[in-house]
């Protein structure tokens, strides 16, 4: 009996998947140049929805309309440096990845290692003054000595004086 029932469960699977089975993914665009200069831009752009993905390979549905309005600029003939200056005209030098080095973006370049810099300075001026501290202590003198051993020995004792 459970071989009659796994024999028909196969045979129903059989059945319903044969609409199930994937196509080929039609091209998005007519041209194959197109879909590899679209693919090249969008690499090098920052998906303003996700921001640590790139343009190419977000699934926001803003990336979508990026890419579209990119296939449209190359089908109208502008070269890739124009399409990236239209990108960063509207949406700023934050859309690229390697933004140029002017004023606006000092911050974005060298922010980090700045940061990094002062967090390094800041961790050494503390261990230096925390190894001055623990070094200005004296050591215990004979008779504070013999009462900690005495308390270390005899804890239920009070301390000899």
């Amino acid at each position: 009996m459970r071989r009659w029932l796994i024999a028909l469960l196969l045979a129903v699977t059989g059945i319903f998947s044969n609409g199930l089975q994937a196509g080929d993914a039609a091209p998005l665009a007519a041209d194959e140049a197109t879909e590899k200069r679209l693919v090249a831009i969008a690499s090098e752009l920052r998906c303003l929805v996700c921001q640590n993905e790139s343009l190419s390979g977000s699934n926001a549905e803003l990336a979508n309309d990026l890419r579209r309005e990119i296939r449209s600029l190359i089908r109208d003939g502008r070269s890739d440096a124009e399409i990236m200056e239209f990108m960063v005209s509207r949406y700023g030098d934050f859309v690229r990845y390697r933004p140029p080095l002017k004023g606006t973006t000092l911050l974005l370049w060298f922010g980090p290692g700045v940061l990094f810099v002062a967090g390094l300075g800041a961790l050494i001026t503390y261990l230096r003054r925390r190894e001055r501290a623990l070094g200005d202590q004296r050591p215990l003198s004979a008779d504070e000595t013999r009462r900690a051993e005495a308390l270390l020995q005899d804890r239920d004792a009070p301390p000899r004086p």
